[in-house]
């Protein structure tokens, strides 16, 4: 799976996947799954570069004194929203605002979506940002979207 970034704009970024096939219906099931569940973890803070105590840790995490005062310090990133999944030949895309998450959530879908094409559907290219010049996207970018939990 080729990964490539465009122009990002955190608060209205497309997120393109061509695939080698058209994905059937069970094949996109899987991709919105990963995109939901990846949603709901930004939308509830979970992509948080400021509050990361147990990976700074290093590899021994017996005994960690976790500091729940050191979480509540780090400031909120939380993801805002996220579009339905759309198809159209062998292309899939979505919109998202990453409101204030970090970029750590890029490269945790980045992780999953590469094993997502180890294991289900052979991703092609994984493009985060910009525009397809042959699938225009709508100028009013509020209308489509969905609306998180």
């Amino acid at each position: 799976m080729e990964v490539r970034f465009r122009d990002v704009d955190p608060f209205s970024c497309w997120i393109w996947l061509r695939f080698a096939h058209p994905p059937g219906q069970g094949e996109r099931d899987y991709v919105e799954g990963v995109f939901d569940s990846w949603f709901v973890l930004g939308k509830l803070g979970a992509f948080n570069a400021e509050n990361l105590q147990a990976h700074d840790a290093g590899a021994d995490l017996s005994w960690l004194p976790y500091d729940p005062d050191e979480a509540e310090r780090a400031m909120p990133a939380l993801m805002h929203d996220l579009s339905a999944f759309e198809y159209q030949g062998d292309w899939g895309r979505c919109w998202v605002d990453l409101g204030t998450s970090d970029a750590l959530g890029l490269d945790l879908l980045i992780n999953a979506l590469g094993q997502l094409d180890r294991d289900v559907v052979e991703i092609a290219e994984l493009v985060i940002g910009g525009v397809n010049d042959d699938w225009p996207v709508e100028e009013d970018l509020e209308a489509p979207f969905a609306g998180g939990l």
